[in-house]
């Protein structure tokens, strides 16, 4: 795909207007590099086991301490074990995904930068913007929902210190939540020291709360030994709620996962990215599975499962044999749960803002990063002002549903990026016109003219710019070259087959659509949805027949940075992983949408405002790679 610069005449009239603004939704960066890197680098400090840190403290928040007795009560009984474990699967899949990526393109941005780089501005800018809702309103949840269990360790919030406690505004009904306030401003703080403090600080207190976790499980399971795990003994047995049930409460559970995703946002700040990127990720994802499934499996085993506190399952397990004192506890355990996932919320937020800033489509204010701290300190302060102010003022419990968006659509544009790389990796690179024009004389004094071997002529970028519509790279060539070579048997094949892959992927995807919009429309009849499941089943198999069939693209040994993980079972694992995020995307539910509606829709009138124009590809020319490196060579000797 040859995308042309923004300022080159493409069409005439509105037909050339409307062409040029489609363009800028498709126009893909290339991968970081010495090259591209024009702005000030994140410290490099952070290893394989700071990055475990902050997966699980920003995966396990206090969900995991309310959810399994909801969940075990309404849905799947003491089948909440194998529902976990489902979950977790389905969470590895994006895992897998994931850890491709973060190797393969190391900078700050995670599901935002991959997406650019793959798919598109437009998608990227809207992945962008949901991660911002994202982290903010996960932050402002997060930090009201530790008001209360701090509150326990002083007999109640009515005996929490004034200017701790909450208080509604005469006249406004709105209730104010000053310690909600008071620790995202602690945390802001916290990471503005760097990088590396706050990692420390996130394994230490993620070490306490994986510490009570431990003694859920080793304590509970001497009172479940000693009692004979009466809940287990049930004439319901282990699926009271049938295999259904099993799995609705896997799709709940699911977000229980959300936070690994935290890891790949730091990338930039990773000594050895492709080392330990995976590792992080797997083993932070692996031990919360772990730990998630040995406390349900004991909780659920101490007290029948219709008998659980949907508020307080863990305390109320003990208390009811006579372990009252454990609840002081499992409240330290819940409420440095929530501090680290607190943390793991702020943290990715000002380095997706760095990462769009950089791209020109935020201002440049969020990209500039500290001599000292060497962390976008800028992005990082906004961030926790704006979240302490909305955590302060508002209850933003009811727009939970909204942060699950985000993350939902990050894990399906990421696995979509995977078959990309896989199948079509991009085999063209933006170079900016200026660059182009300046070491325009030297190629001409190394030899302009292009021999059999395929060296680089000079080329007048106005006149690349006049073919740059042509979508058919040999008639874009024909006027003026920048590679003579002849057309072979073999491209032909290569530039089909790109084609056929191209085209399968997106069937794939619609099909995928259909299927999982025909399956949540409870309105819809009946014989009208198993008619559209049929349907987008059928071109959902053999889209992945395809992908199974055809080769995957040379190239994608040498895109980005090689030499890191490679994602196993592709197509089958990126399209499972589509197919479960793109349901729960659907599933959230009318109310959910329309309120993100809002959100999105802001953020279209933002990005054409402002980020069209000022994006930094506004006025790069689409080359091949191989005459993209010759001229950054060039560049790189001309500056010498």
């Amino acid at each position: 795909m040859i995308v042309e610069d923004e300022n080159c005449g493409v069409g005439s009239g509105e037909g050339g207007r409307w062409l040029r603004g489609f363009g800028s939704l498709i126009r893909r960066k290339q991968v970081d590099s010495v090259h591209v890197r024009r702005h000030g680098q994140l410290a490099r400090k952070l290893s394989a086991v700071d990055l475990v840190g902050i997966g699980v403290g920003a995966t396990i928040g206090a969900g995991v301490y309310i959810l399994i007795g909801t969940v075990a009560r309404e849905q799947a009984g003491p089948a909440l074990v194998i529902s976990l474990l489902i979950a977790g699967i389905a969470a590895g899949l994006s895992a897998f995904c994931y850890a491709e990526l973060a190797c393969r393109c190391p900078s700050a941005g995670s599901a935002y930068h991959y997406t650019y780089i793959c798919i598109g501005e437009g998608v990227a800018w809207l992945v962008g913007w949901s991660l911002i809702l994202e982290y903010t309103i996960g932050a402002s949840a997060v930090a009201r929902g530790i008001t209360p269990n701090l509150a326990l360790f002083f007999g109640g919030e009515d005996n929490l210190p004034s200017f701790l406690a909450r208080h509604t505004l005469p006249g406004l009904e709105i209730v104010v939540d000053p310690c909600a306030a008071a620790l995202i401003l602690l945390v802001t703080l916290l990471l503005c020291l760097g990088i590396k403090e706050s990692s420390t600080a996130q394994s230490i207190v993620t070490t306490v709360n994986v510490c009570v976790m431990l003694f859920i499980i080793l304590g509970g399971g001497y009172l479940g030994f000693k009692s004979g795990w009466v809940g287990y003994e049930l004439s319901t047995r282990y699926f009271p709620y049938g295999v259904n049930g099993m799995f609705t409460g896997s799709a709940i559970v699911f977000f229980s996962y959300i936070g690994f995703d935290s890891v790949t946002s730091t990338a930039e700040e990773v000594k050895n990215p492709q080392r330990d990127l995976p590792i992080g990720i797997s083993i932070a994802l692996t031990i919360c599975c772990i730990l998630y499934m040995l406390v349900a499996a004991v909780i659920v085993g101490l007290v029948p499962y219709y008998e659980l506190n949907s508020d307080t399952p863990i305390s109320s397990a003990f208390s009811s044999y006579g372990m009252q004192w454990a609840v002081y506890i499992i409240t330290t355990g819940a409420v440095t749960a929530l501090f680290a996932s607190l943390l793991g919320s702020i943290l990715p937020q000002p380095r997706v803002f760095m990462a769009m800033a950089r791209d020109g489509l935020l201002p440049h204010f969020f990209s500039d990063i500290h001599k000292g701290t060497q962390i976008p300190l800028k992005s990082t302060i906004v961030t926790g002002v704006f979240a302490a102010t909305l955590a302060f003022f508002m209850d933003v419990s009811q727009l939970a549903g909204m942060v699950s968006v985000g993350t939902l659509l990050a894990f399906t544009t990421v696995a979509v990026s995977v078959l990309i790389i896989r199948y079509v990796p991009p085999d063209e690179v933006p170079v900016l016109s200026s660059l182009l024009t300046s070491v325009d004389p030297l190629l001409r004094h190394s030899g302009g003219d292009i021999g059999e071997d395929g060296a680089i002529s000079h080329v007048d970028p106005s006149s690349y710019c006049e073919n740059s519509h042509l979508h058919d790279k040999s008639e874009a060539l024909i006027g003026h070259p920048l590679i003579i070579k002849e057309v072979t048997k073999d491209e032909e094949n290569e530039k089909a087959r790109r084609k056929l892959a191209s085209w399968t992927i997106a069937l794939l995807c619609i099909g995928i659509l259909i299927v999982t919009s025909a399956a949540s429309a409870d309105w819809c009849p009946r014989i009208l949805r198993l008619t559209l499941c049929g349907m987008g089943g059928i071109l959902l198999l053999c889209s992945i027949i395809v992908l199974a069939c055809i080769k995957q693209d040379d190239n994608r040994h040498s895109f980005g940075h090689s030499g890191g993980f490679a994602c196993p079972f592709v197509p089958f694992l990126p399209a499972a992983c589509i197919l479960i995020n793109t349901y729960l995307l659907i599933d959230l539910g009318v109310g959910t949408w329309l309120r993100v509606s809002v959100w999105m829709l802001i953020g279209v009138l933002v990005y054409l405002f402002y980020g069209r124009s000022h994006s930094s590809l506004l006025h790069a020319i689409y080359v091949p790679s191989a005459y993209a490196d010759e001229i950054h060579r060039s560049q790189a000797i001309h500056l010498a």
